[in-house]
């Protein structure tokens, strides 16, 4: 191959690691330490029933894989496990990876760019609060990930944030969301505080 000529997989992949996006660096520092982690189900407790019951309804049974990318500490993979084959909680954090291994939960630890999925394409991919992380041009490029992952016909169950306001307004209106907070809350339940108010659900989507 002549000199500074690129050809190959080898050169798209070096040249894709100099600009691709690090996960890790917009996932929220809390997120990675061990000791938060450790207290992550009692600040976040998550009841998962609506979500089970609506994947089941879309055919997601006891021969399905499910893929939960930003799993946290596997709340959800342990939800939906007793109704199917195979989940595999996909995080960018060691410590939230290294958690759910502690509790016996198939965990990789990647991210919307970067996992690879071995076996059967899963027939479900699941994510909450999780897409948000990213910029905009990166959630694109997850989503496409994601439809090439799934089985043609799979499902892609997401739940993540937007905000109903102008861009001028979201210093002022997160700073009332927060200052309503009670106090002593924790830097955690803040956040999850506005989390809440701004939650959207997208659902029955199919690859």
């Amino acid at each position: 191959m002549p000199p500074g000529q690129n050809s190959g997989m080898a050169s798209r992949d070096f040249d894709r690691r100099l600009w691709w996006l690090d996960e890790v660096a917009h996932a929220g520092p809390e997120h990675l330490d061990a000791d938060y982690v450790a207290g992550y189900d009692h600040k976040s407790p998550t009841e998962w029933a609506e979500e089970v019951a609506a994947l089941r309804a879309l055919g997601i049974d006891s021969t399905s894989t499910v893929v939960d990318i930003g799993p946290g500490t596997g709340t959800f993979a342990r939800a939906i496990a007793p109704h199917v084959a195979r989940v595999v909680a996909v995080d960018i954090s060691q410590a939230m990876v290294a958690r759910m291994q502690e509790l016996g939960i198939e965990a990789v630890r990647a991210g919307f760019l970067t996992y690879e999925h071995a076996g059967a394409r899963p027939d479900a991919v699941f994510t909450r609060n999780a897409l948000h992380h990213l910029p905009d041009f990166w959630k694109a490029i997850s989503l496409r990930r994601i439809a090439a992952l799934l089985r043609p016909g799979g499902v892609f169950m997401l739940e993540g944030l937007v905000y109903s306001f102008e861009p001028g307004e979201a210093s002022t209106t997160i700073a009332d969301w927060l200052a309503a907070a009670p106090t002593l809350l924790t830097r955690a339940s803040s956040h999850r505080q506005v989390a809440e108010a701004a939650r959207i659900r997208v659902r029955a989507m199919r690859a």
